[in-house]
């Protein structure tokens, strides 16, 4: 017999502590954010580093979802460069 287990997402099923698997939304959802400026800026990788005030290979790092190279802090200052602002609402 076969058991299986609902998630309510992806990082549920990835971390076994729920505070790790909600740090991993909420820094998937930034990167998504970031990485969707970039590419309806049409900027490339050196320029969008400029902008975000990181180096190249950090933007290389965000284009390919390596989500464990950021924080949440980071990343927020990320979006602060080009005037986004983050809005949190516990649910």
């Amino acid at each position: 017999m076969r058991i299986s287990k609902a998630y309510r997402n992806v990082f549920e099923a990835l971390e076994d502590d729920p505070a790790m698997a909600q740090n991993l939304k909420i820094r998937s959802e930034l990167m998504m954010t970031l990485r969707q400026y970039i590419e309806e800026a049409g900027l490339g990788q050196k320029e969008a580093a400029e902008v975000f005030g990181v180096y190249q290979p950090r933007i290389s790092d965000l284009m390919r979802g390596k989500i464990d190279k950021f924080t949440i802090d980071k990343l927020v200052n990320m979006l602060a460069r080009i005037g986004k602002t983050v809005k949190v609402k516990a649910a």
